[in-house]
């Protein structure tokens, strides 16, 4: 392995679907381990071969046709978690998290896709929020560890106007709403750190555009795909980078990765 540990997060949005323009992503980037979200398959239909052929170990948490999330990386995982703690009611599959051994000690990954919450004013909303609480107390948890922890995936919420292209047109939007980014914000008072606005205050960047109205080609974007650092974790960040360039290729997810490399130097 190399000095450095690259951490990326894809929502795929259908992994049989998206399965020829995953395997190209992982090809060309080769993240030590990737973070997939919305694979919309159960554990024993997910197309696991073409990923083991690309050198990854497959660690998965699905359900039919929604949701569904799953961990890729090259080395093998230890003691994964699936389910996000706190309400054993709930069945849908939004969370898998896994240790991983590497030279300077231990990683530790989750993959997570936080409710949508739309349309507002019906039950998906207080979901999403609750969902959020359970968050919050699980990572206060792991943040307790004090190891690298990276909480990585599709958080459905745009955390601040500059997030937006057109920040008006979302005043309406769950993942918009003041309740949503609140929610982000105390994530952030425990002392997790958004890794793209560690390293850049540039406006315009995005990881969705939606397939509808020529979003892409207007570059009407937002930014909910995110990397949380713990402390441990933010010491070791050297860089991150959204491969934009995904969301112009054939059958592409509306989602582009976001990628963050890591220092493993002692």
């Amino acid at each position: 392995m190399s000095a450095t540990l690259e951490i990326a997060t894809f929502n795929i949005n259908g992994v049989k679907a998206r399965l020829e323009a995953a395997c190209d992503w992982l090809k060309e980037a080769a993240p030590d381990i990737a973070c997939f979200q919305e694979i919309k398959s159960v554990d024993e239909a997910f197309p696991r071969e073409p990923f083991e052929a690309l050198g990854y170990h497959v660690e998965t948490h699905g359900q039919k046709g929604f949701n569904g999330v799953a961990l890729l990386s090259k080395m093998p995982p230890e003691d994964v978690r699936r389910r996000l703690p706190g309400d054993e009611a709930d069945e849908q599959a939004r969370y898998i998290e896994a240790v991983y051994s590497v030279p300077s000690g231990v990683f530790r990954v989750a993959s997570l896709y936080l409710p949508n919450g739309n349309p507002l004013g019906t039950e998906k909303f207080p979901y999403k929020l609750a969902w959020l609480d359970r968050l919050e107390a699980h990572a206060a948890d792991l943040m307790a560890l004090e190891e690298p922890l990276v909480l990585a995936g599709d958080y459905n919420i745009i955390p601040e106007p500059r997030d937006a292209k057109r920040p008006e047109a979302w005043t309406q939007d769950a993942l918009f709403q003041p309740e949503s980014r609140a929610a982000f914000r105390r994530l952030e008072a425990l002392g997790l750190t958004d890794a793209l606005r560690s390293v850049t205050d540039a406006e315009g960047l995005y990881s969705f555009w939606d397939y509808q109205a020529g979003a892409f080609q207007k570059d009407n974007g937002i930014r909910i795909d995110h990397l949380m650092l713990s402390p441990e974790a933010a010491d070791r960040l050297q860089t991150v980078r959204i491969d934009k360039h995904v969301r112009g290729r054939e059958k592409p997810s509306d989602h582009v990765p976001v990628v963050g490399v890591f220092s493993l130097e002692s």
